[in-house]
């Protein structure tokens, strides 16, 4: 089933080992857009990429923009704040 994100929605804090996640719909065919933010980026940035992308599609979404500002969050938390947003984002 395909969800439909109806408005902007944030979850997460500016804080140490969490990130702040902002999702946004998007036009049809537009796909999954990731802005992302990190002190890790260039370690980890594809890893990161790649779990807000499987994190969005497993939730069954498909056209987000989804802003993330990481302060070294583990894959865990970023999963979190990604389907809290996504579900705020629903209501």
């Amino acid at each position: 089933m395909i969800k439909v994100l109806k408005k902007t929605a944030q979850a997460g804090f500016e804080e140490k080992n969490d990130l702040i996640v902002e999702v946004s719909p998007l036009q049809a065919e537009s796909g999954i857009i990731i802005e992302l933010q990190s002190p890790v980026k260039n370690q980890y940035g594809s890893h990161i990429e790649t779990l807000i992308k499987d994190t969005v599609a497993a939730e069954g979404f498909s056209d987000v923009q989804v802003n993330v500002s990481d302060k070294g969050a583990w894959d865990y938390t970023i999963k979190a704040r990604i389907i809290a947003a996504l579900e705020r984002g629903m209501a």
